[in-house]
């Protein structure tokens, strides 16, 4: 057997990123672990890899998302001099689109199959595909000549997302999810294959690219970003083969908010880009909707100028919007005061953040749902108690955990599960001690709610 061609395209790679090779397995370790399949990789395997041994999936893809995650840019297994598994190829999309949306909510039916949706591992390397790339897809679905639909059923469709969504806000993720996986696979996917005119055809698809959007954002209430990712870049080819440019945009955005809620900066600012240059329209709700979170994803990338340039944008044009309307949609003044404190945080002025997070609760209207609430509830309470401010904390904490039993949040979960690493230090203080307490029999409490979910 002759000798193994020595990895140069890792070699590179390996060298931009200034670790040892110890550091560079400990990444993978700890990748391997937030995949859900724990590793114990130590420097040979490293060195290994480098001289042109290829390690059996899921490690490859771990390797290429490790370097990315260092690199602050996607890296692909191309990029990394690792073969494409053949089963990640992609021909020419169109029934894929369907099928793949399938097998996404079939996962989420199976009881056997639904501990497999927590592996899936969040990616700065995944490719994103242009509009280019995805308008038109589709054309080469065959219809079923045995159903047609109509104006009714796209209606039905929107109608049935709303509720959805609004079970999402509501309840949480956990509870919505399966809900909008099985509405998806029995009905919709079935509405995209049937017999239409090409305008009934094309509302439907952007009728099931918003629906493929709103679960991947109840995936990523859950915590599964990976499942989270691979709903969006459905959405995104639904949005694509409708012509829905603004669901597109839309879907960007979210996408960009996924990855700034993991501490991913360059990737939140690569996907708030992307959205705002795709954005079909310049009224002022869309640009306080696109610039909030350019603003925060420039602010995580250390981009201090251009996070307080775009948050005055957002602040501009919610003021223009609500001076011409009265009312502002989805992006609010109370979301502004929201987006300001993240920034505020981001850049270091924790005073600030406090300042401008205890600001929007007042300004919260009927629109504003029941989680956001909890959970920004938490955020001011941790921050308060970064500030010093021990009793405020922990009285904020406090309605956390009453409103808690009432919620199926994964983001949530991590929060209250917070409060009591956070309030350990703090337990001789008789306040700060029922709280702790309170926090740790209320996640004990969950904790078979939580499992029976996955």
């Amino acid at each position: 057997m002759g000798a193994r061609t020595p990895n140069d395209a890792l070699a590179r790679l390996y060298r931009e990123t200034g670790w040892t090779l110890r550091q560079f397995v400990q990444a993978v370790n700890r990748l391997g672990t937030e995949h859900g399949t724990p590793l114990r990789y130590r420097e040979p395997s490293a060195h290994q890899w480098l001289g042109g041994t290829v390690p059996k999936p899921p490690v490859p893809a771990l390797i290429t998302e490790a370097l990315s995650r260092r690199l602050g840019r996607p890296v692909t297994l191309a990029d990394a001099g690792f073969p494409q598994p053949v089963s990640e190829t992609h021909p020419h999309p169109g029934i894929n689109t369907v099928e793949g949306l399938i097998d996404l909510g079939r996962q989420a039916m199976d009881e056997s199959r639904r501990r497999l949706l927590g592996a899936g591992l969040f990616s700065v390397a995944l490719t994103i595909p242009g509009w280019q790339d995805v308008v038109g897809r589709m054309k080469a679905v065959k219809s079923d000549p045995h159903m047609r639909i109509g104006r009714p059923e796209v209606a039905a469709v929107s109608a049935m997302t709303d509720r959805l969504s609004g079970l999402d806000d509501e309840f949480g993720g956990r509870y919505a999810r399966p809900l909008a996986a099985a509405f998806l696979v029995n009905t919709v996917a079935p509405y995209l294959q049937a017999s239409a005119s090409d305008e009934i055809r094309k509302e439907m698809l952007s009728a099931a690219s918003y629906l493929c959007y709103s679960t991947g954002w109840m995936a990523v209430d859950e915590g599964l970003h990976g499942l989270a990712q691979r709903y969006y870049i459905k959405s995104l080819e639904l949005a694509g083969a409708s012509g829905d440019h603004m669901a597109y945009c839309h879907v960007l955005r979210g996408m960009s908010v996924q990855a700034a809620h993991l501490g991913h900066g360059a990737p939140a600012v690569r996907l708030a880009n992307a959205a705002a240059e795709a954005s079909p329209e310049s009224t002022p709700r869309m640009r306080a909707f696109l610039s909030g979170q350019q603003a925060h994803a420039y602010a995580l990338a250390g981009e201090r100028t251009n996070a307080l340039n775009s948050i005055k944008e957002a602040e501009r044009a919610v003021n223009q919007a609500e001076s011409q309307s009265g009312t502002f949609g989805g992006f609010t003044s109370a979301t502004l005061a929201y987006a300001t404190s993240e920034v505020r945080y981001a850049l270091g002025d924790l005073k600030g953040s406090v300042s401008s997070l205890q600001a929007h609760f007042p300004l919260r209207d009927s629109s504003d749902s029941r989680r956001s609430e909890i959970r920004f509830s938490a955020m001011l309470a941790e921050r308060q108690l970064e500030l010093g401010h021990l009793e405020a904390a922990c009285h904020k904490w406090s309605k956390v955990l009453d409103d808690y039993p009432t919620i199926h949040s994964g983001r949530v979960d991590q929060q209250v599960e917070n409060i009591s690493a956070l309030l350990r230090p703090y337990r001789s203080n008789p306040i700060a001690r029922d709280v702790y307490e309170r926090a740790l029999k209320a996640r004990k409490q969950a904790e078979p709610q939580w499992y029976m979910a996955l």
